[in-house]
């Protein structure tokens, strides 16, 4: 069965000032940061993996850009986060487990290579940095196993950041989808993620990517920085 992967890119991305959806800005080598996503799934997956795009702000432009996709629309894109796009794409989903990213993450294509070993696994994971801890980025804590405890933008002591790139196993799927259903519109998926944990006992690894790049772009100076990986 091909690996089910889902891109979120439904937002308005205001913050980074450009007049196309933000996975469409373009980096250094010529590339738009959802065209080195694509790269990278083929690296990891191959040609056979189903590729699934949550879109709504200016929609058509990334249709037009990725034909062989295929789209779920969130048309209160303008209303709602990250947790209600996951929440129609897990709803479109097929059977199985389904690996997502955020669409404005520009990253080391090994990233995916370590994903696909826990996809094969059908393990339950969260990608994380541990060499920094931003106040503004969601963090990380584990339970006595090692596994996550917290996630989010308010924890404490956090041991590192979610980097945008995550997998739901099979079983864990409805679950996670039934807490996406409950959290506010407002609410970012990791939000949806914490209270499975806390509530069924989910259990999602933190696989550390630490020693490779990822750069979620915000602002100009994300993109600076990502463009000097490419």
């Amino acid at each position: 069965m091909s690996t089910q992967i889902v891109i979120l890119a439904a937002g308005m991305g205001s913050r980074l000032g450009r007049t196309l959806p933000k996975p469409l800005t373009e980096l250094s080598d010529g590339r738009t940061i959802m065209q080195q996503q694509f790269d990278n799934i083929r690296h990891a997956f191959g040609d056979d993996a189903k590729v699934t795009i949550v879109v709504g702000y200016k929609l058509e432009h990334i249709i037009e850009a990725f034909p062989e996709a295929e789209y779920v629309y969130n048309e209160q894109y303008d209303q709602t986060n990250t947790s209600k796009s996951l929440m129609r794409a897990l709803q479109a989903s097929a059977p199985g487990g389904v690996l997502w990213m955020n669409g404005d993450v520009v990253f080391d294509p090994a990233a995916l290579d370590r994903a696909a070993e826990m996809v094969a696994r059908d393990q339950s994971f969260v990608s994380v940095n541990t060499a920094k801890v931003s106040d503004e980025e969601v963090k990380y804590t584990t339970d006595a196993e090692g596994y996550i405890k917290e996630l989010s933008k308010t924890v404490k002591n956090g041991l590192g950041e979610a980097v945008g790139i995550n997998y739901v196993a099979a079983n864990d799927k409805a679950v996670l989808l039934r807490h996406l259903q409950r959290v506010n519109d407002q609410d970012y998926f990791e939000r949806g993620i914490e209270l499975a944990i806390e509530q069924n006992k989910l259990r999602f690894e933190p696989v550390d990517i630490s020693d490779l790049y990822a750069v979620e772009i915000d602002f100009a100076e994300d993109l600076e920085r990502a463009n000097l990986f490419v």
